[in-house]
């Protein structure tokens, strides 16, 4: 274990060992790799949307059961059962809820009022002083190098502008993967970093081989932007399925999408009158056209397809551009120590000379 312990805003909030998080990616953080992110000291985060209400208490349960360290839940504020998941992660005893959209100032209060850590994600700093001033906690901010659904400002220029217009702790997301970017981060003026891609990558992470093979052998360039998944900015690994949704046309994504929603329903055990209720409230709080809240059903069941299923032909493989340069599969507990030694040893390094003269 290294013998680095960096004290940040986020270690003191959160109660956690290393300004470290591993973020809540669906189908991926569930209690296997969550328990293990927590045990090495990390926030580790579990993602809730792809579980039912039922089973995101039985995943918790099932962490509780693994570790005794802080852990949290990510979960989407535009869903018709959010109040309901919120009940489960009181009653239950979670440390923190994340959000992947900015929750409501109603959900925010009541998870506040009830001693929940509120952590909300985004992605442009009007969010971040919007959900600051709803009394969030602190608040996650991803560049455009970020996996998944991304904007379009790089984290480098997006994290120095989000610390300067809010008073809370700020993580800094995208683009990290070891202890110079931790350093960097805190240089900004971050409380911590959080890892979604570099946790995938390990030995702790269910995914299956052929996949995590596929993104080992992956170069910075084969991680692209497309809208064709969901009709958003959706950051991947490019793959011949990816390549096809880029040609396909406007019909065949249409019908696409009404063929994974049926299939995302039978998932998440959901009613179509919710999985309407879903479509009304994410096409409000995200001003989505009906096309778009319609196209959305694709993410999720894409992603299982490879992430649970292992199916590369298949399936798409939502990655952040840092995966054209990890090349191992560490444990968590590994990939921890690991960062947390290199922060040290850079943090020493600039303190003995790194820097020649300062005038």
């Amino acid at each position: 274990m290294s013998g680095t312990v960096l004290s940040t805003a986020l270690t003191d909030l959160v109660g956690v060992r290393h300004p470290v998080v591993q973020a809540g990616m669906g189908w991926v953080a569930g209690p296997r790799l969550v328990s293990a992110a927590a045990e090495a000291g990390a926030l580790g985060i579990l993602a809730s949307a792809t579980m039912s209400v039922d089973g995101l208490r039985a995943a918790v349960r099932e962490v509780r059961s693994r570790t005794e360290a802080p852990f949290g839940v990510n979960l989407r504020a535009d869903a018709g059962d959010a109040p309901e998941r919120v009940r489960v992660i009181v009653e239950e005893g979670v440390r923190v809820a994340s959000f992947a959209l900015a929750p409501s100032r109603e959900l925010i209060a009541r998870l506040k009022d009830a001693g929940v850590v509120v952590i909300p994600s985004v992605g442009a700093e009007r969010h971040a002083v919007k959900v600051a001033g709803w009394g969030a906690d602190a608040v996650l901010v991803q560049g455009a190098e970020g996996g998944g659904h991304t904007g379009g400002v790089a984290t480098g220029v997006l994290l120095p502008q989000v610390v300067d217009a809010v008073d809370i702790p700020v993580i800094a997301a995208g683009g990290f993967r070891d202890g110079r970017g931790l350093v960097a981060a805190l240089a900004y003026g971050a409380a911590g970093i959080a890892m979604g891609t570099r946790f995938l990558l390990t030995s702790d992470s269910p995914v299956p081989d052929a996949v995590k093979a596929a993104y080992l052998a992956a170069s910075v360039g084969d991680v692209v932007v497309t809208t064709k998944v969901d009709g958003l900015p959706h950051r991947m690994l490019r793959t011949d399925l990816v390549d096809a949704l880029e040609r396909s046309g406007r019909a065949a994504a249409l019908w696409r999408a009404l063929r994974h929603a049926a299939a995302l329903r039978r998932a998440t055990d959901k009613s179509w009158a919710r999985m309407v209720r879903d479509g009304l409230a994410m096409r409000r709080g995200r001003e989505l056209t009906w096309g778009q809240v319609l196209l959305a059903a694709n993410t999720p069941v894409l992603l299982r397809a490879s992430m649970v299923e292992g199916r590369t032909d298949l399936g798409v493989m939502a990655s952040g551009q840092v995966a054209g340069v990890i090349d191992d599969l560490p444990s968590c507990a590994e990939l921890v120590d690991r960062v947390m030694a290199e922060a040290g040893a850079v943090l020493r390094s600039l303190g003995s000379g790194a820097v020649r003269g300062v005038r």
